[in-house]
This record gives C-alpha cells, structure tokens and sequence, in this order.
C-alpha cells in the first residue's frame, strides 16, 4: 500500500506543465510581446513543440483583448471538428460536424461536411461567436463567405491544399482573427489558442465576481 507524505497526492500534471513552460522560456524569449500575443504564442509552443510559431503566428493585440471580453461575457464558442472541441476543456462548445443533419447537408449542398457544419452552427448560435477553426481550410472559407459577424476567429487549419491560402483570405477580410503564416496548424494548436484566451477571460469573470478591475486593469487611479 502507498502512503503519500502530504494529505492529498501532488498534482504531477500540474508540476509538469510548469516545469514544461520553464523549460520553453529558457530557450525562447517572448517578453517583448504584449500579453495576450505572447499568452497565445507560448501555449500554442508548448502544445506543438514547434518553435516556429513565435514568427508564423499573425496576432492582433486588441482584437485577442476582444475576443477574452466577449469570452467573459459568454459568447458562444464554435468548433469546426470534433478533434477541436476536443481539446476545449474550459468552456461549452458548439460542433456540428458528427450529426446526421450535417451530412446530409453536405450530399444536397454538394459541400464538405465541414462547410456544412459551418452553416448549422451559424444557425444555432449567430452572430458575435467565437470561431475555432482547425480542422479544415474548407470550413474557414465558409465562415468568411457567410458573414457569420464573429466576435472572433482562430483560423489555424493545417495542410498543402487551400490552408494557407484560406488563412490569406482571412486577414484580408479585415475581421477579427488569429491565424498564421504557413501551411501548419491542426485542432492541437487552434484548440490551445482558445484555451489561452479562455483563461484571461476567467480572470475578467473572476475579477467581476470579486468586485475587482478586469484581468490587466488597474484599481483605481488617480483622478
């Protein structure tokens, strides 16, 4: 029979994980960066253990801080595949992608299944969602053909077909996104975004439900 020494077993995924993060910041110094950049860019590092993220990645500082504002307040959040909803452990998620209505969709609309649960999630959830995007380049083309009004988008879809160039279109759109450069990408990474942008979001929530100031807000000041 174990006997631990403390009352409660340590939290060895959490000594981990920290011990991971460490070992990341000794290689690769991201303090130049602001928060929500530098929060999204080490998460998706860590979840990969591809360095090159910290160049391939397009943030925008102000859209990320809108994006963990509309995140607190509780804008729904969609997942283009079932391996992105996954990986989303913080908060609900909409993902149509499975149901036997997608696919049916999919044989009518002579679109993908992944384009078809584009078009079911908008419909359930409107307007002001948040957009996670990392199974294929094909949903992401949806997204910016439909006029979803997102309150945000992770657009990091992988592959040699039509990914980067889905993720071209995007910043082009003018909408408010992170995305990356090059072909790579993958549920892993878009699902690591949110959760880095989900954690600021439960400081704000946190911070509210305190009575304090919004996560990276002062108390106070002078007049």
């Amino acid at each position: 029979m174990v006997t631990w020494l403390s009352a409660e077993p340590p939290d060895i995924q959490a000594i981990a994980e920290e011990e991971s993060y460490r070992i990341l910041r000794s290689r690769i110094d991201l303090t130049r960066l602001p928060k929500f950049s530098r929060d999204v860019t080490e998460r998706l590092i860590h979840a990969s253990g591809d360095f090159d993220y910290a160049t391939d990645l397009v943030c925008d500082e102000e859209s990320m801080a809108a994006a963990v504002r509309a995140l607190a307040a509780g804008a729904p959040v969609i997942a283009d595949a079932a391996t992105v909803a996954a990986g989303i452990v913080s908060c609900p998620v909409i993902c149509k992608v499975d149901e036997p209505l997608t696919r049916r969709l999919a044989r009518t609309a002579g679109i993908t299944r992944a384009a078809a649960a584009v078009r079911l999630a908008y419909g359930e959830a409107g307007p002001g969602s948040v957009w996670v995007i990392g199974g294929a380049a094909t949903a992401l083309r949806e997204v910016l053909s439909r006029s979803v009004e997102p309150a945000f988008v992770i657009g990091l879809p992988a592959g040699f077909v039509g990914a980067a160039e889905a993720k071209d279109a995007l910043r082009a759109s003018g909408l408010p996104a992170l995305t990356n450069v090059t072909e790579k990408g993958g549920a892993v990474v878009a699902a690591a975004a949110l959760e880095a942008l989900l954690l600021s979001a439960a400081a704000i929530r946190a911070a509210r439900q305190s009575g304090g100031a919004e996560a990276g807000q002062p108390r106070g000041g002078a007049g």
